[in-house]
């Protein structure tokens, strides 16, 4: 393999690497210190689309995480940078919260249920059955089907939750039409966040704790990938893909002194 160019700039997924089911992974303030005081890009992704980055800005700082609002990228915002380069000034029927919504008004997009250019699917504690059927027959009468990601289930205190992923299942077979997901593994989220922080695939790493959507993201968009072990996958799942990060490490703390 050829010699990779020094690592610049850094992209880490939160759930499961910076913090989990709510607690800080030891070794997440002094990664994100060390980010701060050395300068270098850096962006915290998530495929969560519930809350926009002032949300999550206030999330992580009662956690003791003081992570800027501008280094906080979300599917919703990789969602509405899609469209507003697909069609400005369009239109889309929501099915999601203020993440979404807000990320969809800040590009200028008019949300109705009324002929929409797309229907937008999004994550929500929230799934209604109205919402799903208003979706199917929107889709059915031309709409294109937009997602903000993949995700088939989300984790809560009590257990999994049925997520995007499991929700884009029903309305497709109610169609017969499957969606655009704009969040990971689609590297479209990872170039896109790139670009808003100015950095480069070649010079940037990927930090995830999921093989199938953190590290084969970053390996599409042709970055290092440096899995985890503090959240979904386990060490003996890392040979069921076909795929490999670039290093896997037990947990955040073990990439401080590579910044």
């Amino acid at each position: 393999m050829a010699d990779r160019k020094p690592i610049e700039s850094w992209l880490t997924d939160m759930d499961g690497v910076l913090i989990h089911e709510g607690v800080p992974i030891p070794g997440a303030d002094a990664f994100i210190k060390k980010l701060r005081e050395s300068g270098r890009p850096f962006l915290v992704l998530t495929n969560n689309s519930i809350y926009t980055p002032r949300d999550l800005h206030a999330r992580l700082r009662r956690l003791g995480l003081e992570v800027p609002i501008e280094n906080i990228w979300t599917s919703a915002l990789a969602t509405a940078k899609f469209l507003d380069d697909q069609r400005p000034g369009g239109s889309a029927y929501v099915i999601g919260e203020a993440g979404l919504t807000t990320a969809l008004h800040d590009i200028g997009y008019i949300l109705t249920d009324h002929d929409p250019d797309y229907v937008v699917l999004g994550e929500t504690r929230t799934y209604s059955f109205e919402a799903m059927t208003k979706a199917v027959r929107l889709i059915n009468a031309g709409a294109r089907f937009i997602c903000t990601n993949p995700d088939e289930t989300g984790p809560s205190t009590e257990g999994p939750l049925p997520a995007t992923g499991a929700v884009a299942a029903l309305i497709t077979k109610a169609t017969g039409r499957q969606p655009y997901f704009a969040g990971k593994p689609n590297p479209l989220m990872m170039r896109t966040g790139l670009n808003t922080i100015g950095a480069h695939s070649e010079s940037s790493a990927m930090i995830g704790d999921r093989m199938d959507t953190d590290v084969l993201a970053g390996i599409e968009a042709g970055m290092k990938t440096y899995l985890v072990l503090t959240g979904l996958t386990r060490p003996e799942q890392v040979e069921n893909f076909p795929y490999r990060p670039s290093k896997v490490v037990d947990s955040i703390a073990d990439i401080v002194d590579l910044v």
